[in-house]
């Protein structure tokens, strides 16, 4: 079953739990793409105490949910002191970042897939 889904969606069907295959995005955050298919990419990111992601924009949609820790997080005009079990939504090409206030855990879809976090 596997290869024929697997071909059609061009990305992972399922994936097991696995310490591998975090890559470095900055200072601080390590991010690992989990799934993909077609249209969406499910990525964790984990951020270190003081991590900054500077203001940033892309043309994909995000969606997030905060695992653990805690984030100041800025998304256009509007700032969120995010918490465990918190969410967001950020619509393409809206200027975004944030700020590692603990060490965090970060669960994020992006739609389309970005490309640039294809697994190798």
């Amino acid at each position: 079953m596997r290869g024929n889904l697997y071909a059609r969606l061009g990305g992972s069907v399922f994936r097991k739990s696995d310490p591998a295959g975090y890559v470095e995005a900055m200072k601080g955050v390590s991010r690992k793409t989990m799934v993909y298919g077609g249209n969406t990419l499910l990525t964790e990111f984990r951020l270190a105490k003081g991590a900054l992601i500077p203001g940033h924009k892309h043309p994909q949609e995000q969606t997030g949910y905060l695992v653990s820790g805690r984030l100041n997080f800025r998304i256009g005009d509007e700032t969120m002191r995010a918490e465990a079990g918190d969410s967001w939504c950020i619509p393409g090409n809206v200027e975004h970042g944030a700020e590692a206030l603990d060490d965090s855990v970060v669960i994020e879809v992006f739609s389309p897939v970005r490309e640039d976090y294809l697994p190798d």
